[in-house]
């Protein structure tokens, strides 16, 4: 509905973009603070982010559950200590439903593209309806690992069997009985893999670089253990307070003292010694590469899945894909009837594919062409009231991103705050200080075991690091406690004012 300037005071009219823990995060602060004059875009029929889309079989987390969650909404009947898909989407459901956000949000509602508008002071959000609304504040919260990465492979689309990416998986697909050719050896393989090995003919799995893999140490709670967090609400947070610090203690390792990682190799070693009789596929499982250098994977169930004597694992480099089979550069066919790409996500594409445009028509993919930085992960100099949760350089290979969206948030709420002043129309950070913001982290990243020399998702083609944080996260969520507003350009607003401006915003702002 219309909704005019004149409440400025009281409220800029907010867009938040995706409804994964970042966005309903920033909703729920939102509300908690008595602000209501937001409007949540779902590009999805429904709501959870990476937790909606990916749901092939064995789909769960590697953080822990308690930890993996709002710090203000704890969960005390957590069925296993790592949560499984089903259970964090619903999770993040009955949190928007306790909120009230659904009436917020606009569902299947992609958003193409973000233009600030200089003489007015606000943004035009363009859908790919073809619709367009008017915000004074764009908060992002598209995430890093949202947009399917397949593989560059000549013919791929001759394939005439089923083929998909697993973050698309599809369940129509009857695996029983036949051949199935699975891409990738990364995060997602090591899951889903070992629930599919046991169904299908025979599984031809292509690795292109060996994962290093350690035990899950995963078990479903108990009861009275259930019944203790709900029963001590403090026993809860002492056990999250618990796991928080023990993984904490890890970002020394990727961070300070690399060699400390040599123990999780070790342990990756004798673990697939243990659990592998085939020597031949064990060596070619075991990366040769600075371990920390990718991400580490936990699981217990992928090198006995591997070890299956109707699973090949094969190394050799694919050269294209043909109507039945992937064809090897040495000109070994081998003939599928599925085709199951497990090959990542296009995470230093942040926010594509939208098109944002700042300050005089300035597009954010040319600011971004050498890579993408921001000020801590959050704002971009030339885009005014524009705000990234999971920004460049927030993701983590040790703790939660949940608690850094969390420090994000509070950070984020402290401009709304300053916002609300009707003698401050935009904030915008100053080029300066990004700039010796990001040179300080990239000389930071120098000292990381991400700068060891592989390849990796965590760095784009240029081979700039932009994904990592290099610290502890205390580290960041201090950095993020208080806005100092002499870091932004302020501007009052414009005459004519934006009060004459019709915007809309949802529940009845």
């Amino acid at each position: 509905m219309p909704a005019s300037r004149t409440d400025h005071a009281t409220s800029p009219h907010i867009a938040i973009i995706g409804t994964g823990f970042g966005g309903l995060c920033m909703a729920m602060q939102l509300v908690k603070a008595g602000i209501r004059s937001f409007t949540l875009f779902e590009k999805a029929a429904t709501l959870g982010g990476t937790w909606r889309d990916n749901t092939y079989p064995g789909a769960a987390c590697d953080v822990q559950s308690h930890l993996y969650s709002y710090s203000f909404e704890p969960k005390s009947d957590w069925s296993r200590k790592f949560g499984t898909q089903a259970e964090i989407r619903e999770y993040l459901e009955d949190c928007a439903a306790k909120y009230g956000l659904l009436e917020h949000i606009r569902f299947e509602s992609e958003v193409s593209g973000a233009v600030f508008d200089d003489a007015r002071q606000n943004w035009r959000l363009d859908l790919a309806t073809g619709e367009s609304e008017v915000f004074d504040v764009v908060i992002t919260a598209c995430g890093q690992l949202n947009q399917p990465a397949y593989p560059n492979i000549p013919g791929r689309e001759t394939f005439a069997g089923q083929s998909f990416h697993s973050a698309r998986w599809d369940h129509e697909v009857d695996l029983a009985g036949r051949d199935v050719a699975v891409v990738g050896t990364g995060a997602s393989a090591i899951q889903f893999v070992p629930q599919i090995v046991d169904r299908v003919g025979r599984l031809k799995l292509f690795q292109r670089s060996g994962a290093w893999v350690v035990s899950k140490p995963d078990r479903p709670f108990k009861p009275f253990e259930q019944k203790l967090f709900a029963r001590f609400p403090w026993f809860d947070r002492v056990y999250r307070t618990l796991i928080y610090w023990k993984n904490e203690s890890r970002a020394l390792a990727f961070t300070r003292f690399g060699f400390l990682l040599e123990t999780f190799a070790w342990m990756a070693r004798f673990q697939a010694w243990r659990q592998m009789d085939n020597a031949d596929k064990r060596r070619r499982l075991i990366p040769d590469y600075k371990i920390g250098c990718k991400r580490i994977l936990l699981a217990s169930d992928w090198y006995p899945a591997v070890d299956r004597d109707n699973l090949d694992l094969i190394t050799d480099g694919i050269d294209h894909i043909e109507s039945d089979a992937v064809v090897m550069k040495d000109g070994t066919r081998h003939t599928a009837d599925v085709l199951i790409y497990g090959t990542g996500f296009h995470a230093t594409d942040f926010l594509a594919p939208m098109a944002i445009s700042g300050r005089n028509g300035a597009s954010l993919n040319d600011v971004w062409r050498d890579g993408a930085e921001a000020y801590k992960g959050i704002n971009v100099a030339g885009f005014p009231n524009l705000f990234m949760l999971y920004g460049p350089n927030t993701n983590l290979a040790h703790s939660s991103i949940v608690f850094m969206l969390e420090s994000q948030v509070r950070y984020v709420m402290q401009c709304v705050q300053a916002l609300r002043d009707p003698q401050v129309a935009t904030m915008d950070v100053r080029a300066d200080r990004q700039q010796a913001y990001n040179t300080d982290i990239q000389n930071r990243l120098d000292g990381t075991v991400w700068t060891a020399g592989c390849d990796s998702w965590y760095t784009n083609a240029s081979g700039k690091q932009t994904n990592n944080w290099p610290d502890f996260t205390f580290a960041f969520r201090r950095m993020t406690a208080h806005l100092a507003l002499d870091d932004y350009q302020l501007d009052a607003p414009r005459v004519p004012s934006r009060a004459s401006t019709p915007q809309r915003a949802a529940g009845g702002a």
